[in-house]
């Protein structure tokens, strides 16, 4: 099975408040694959805004984009392009 990963830091002024966490887990909806989000020890679901917003991750933190499955490479380029470009298309 495919996977990927890759860190990503949060550039959004107010981190992944619910905006950005909502607009962040329907991009991550887009893909077949399994994605998730981690910081420190905790890792989430990129498909579930609750998981999503428990991290509370703020501005300049740096979090880990992982996916597993067909399009995993796709979904983490794509993801952390989103995350680090403010969390908007």
């Amino acid at each position: 099975m495919a996977t990927a990963s890759k860190q990503a830091t949060v550039t959004n002024e107010t981190g992944i408040h619910a905006r950005p966490a909502t607009a962040l887990v329907q991009k991550a909806s887009q893909f077949n694959c399994e994605v998730f989000i981690e910081k420190g020890e905790k890792k989430v679901n990129l498909k579930s805004i609750m998981g999503v917003m428990a991290l509370a991750v703020r501005k300049g933190e740096t979090i880990t984009v992982s996916a597993e499955g067909e399009g995993a490479e796709k979904a983490v380029e794509e993801l952390v392009a989103f995350i680090e470009g403010g969390l908007h298309d």
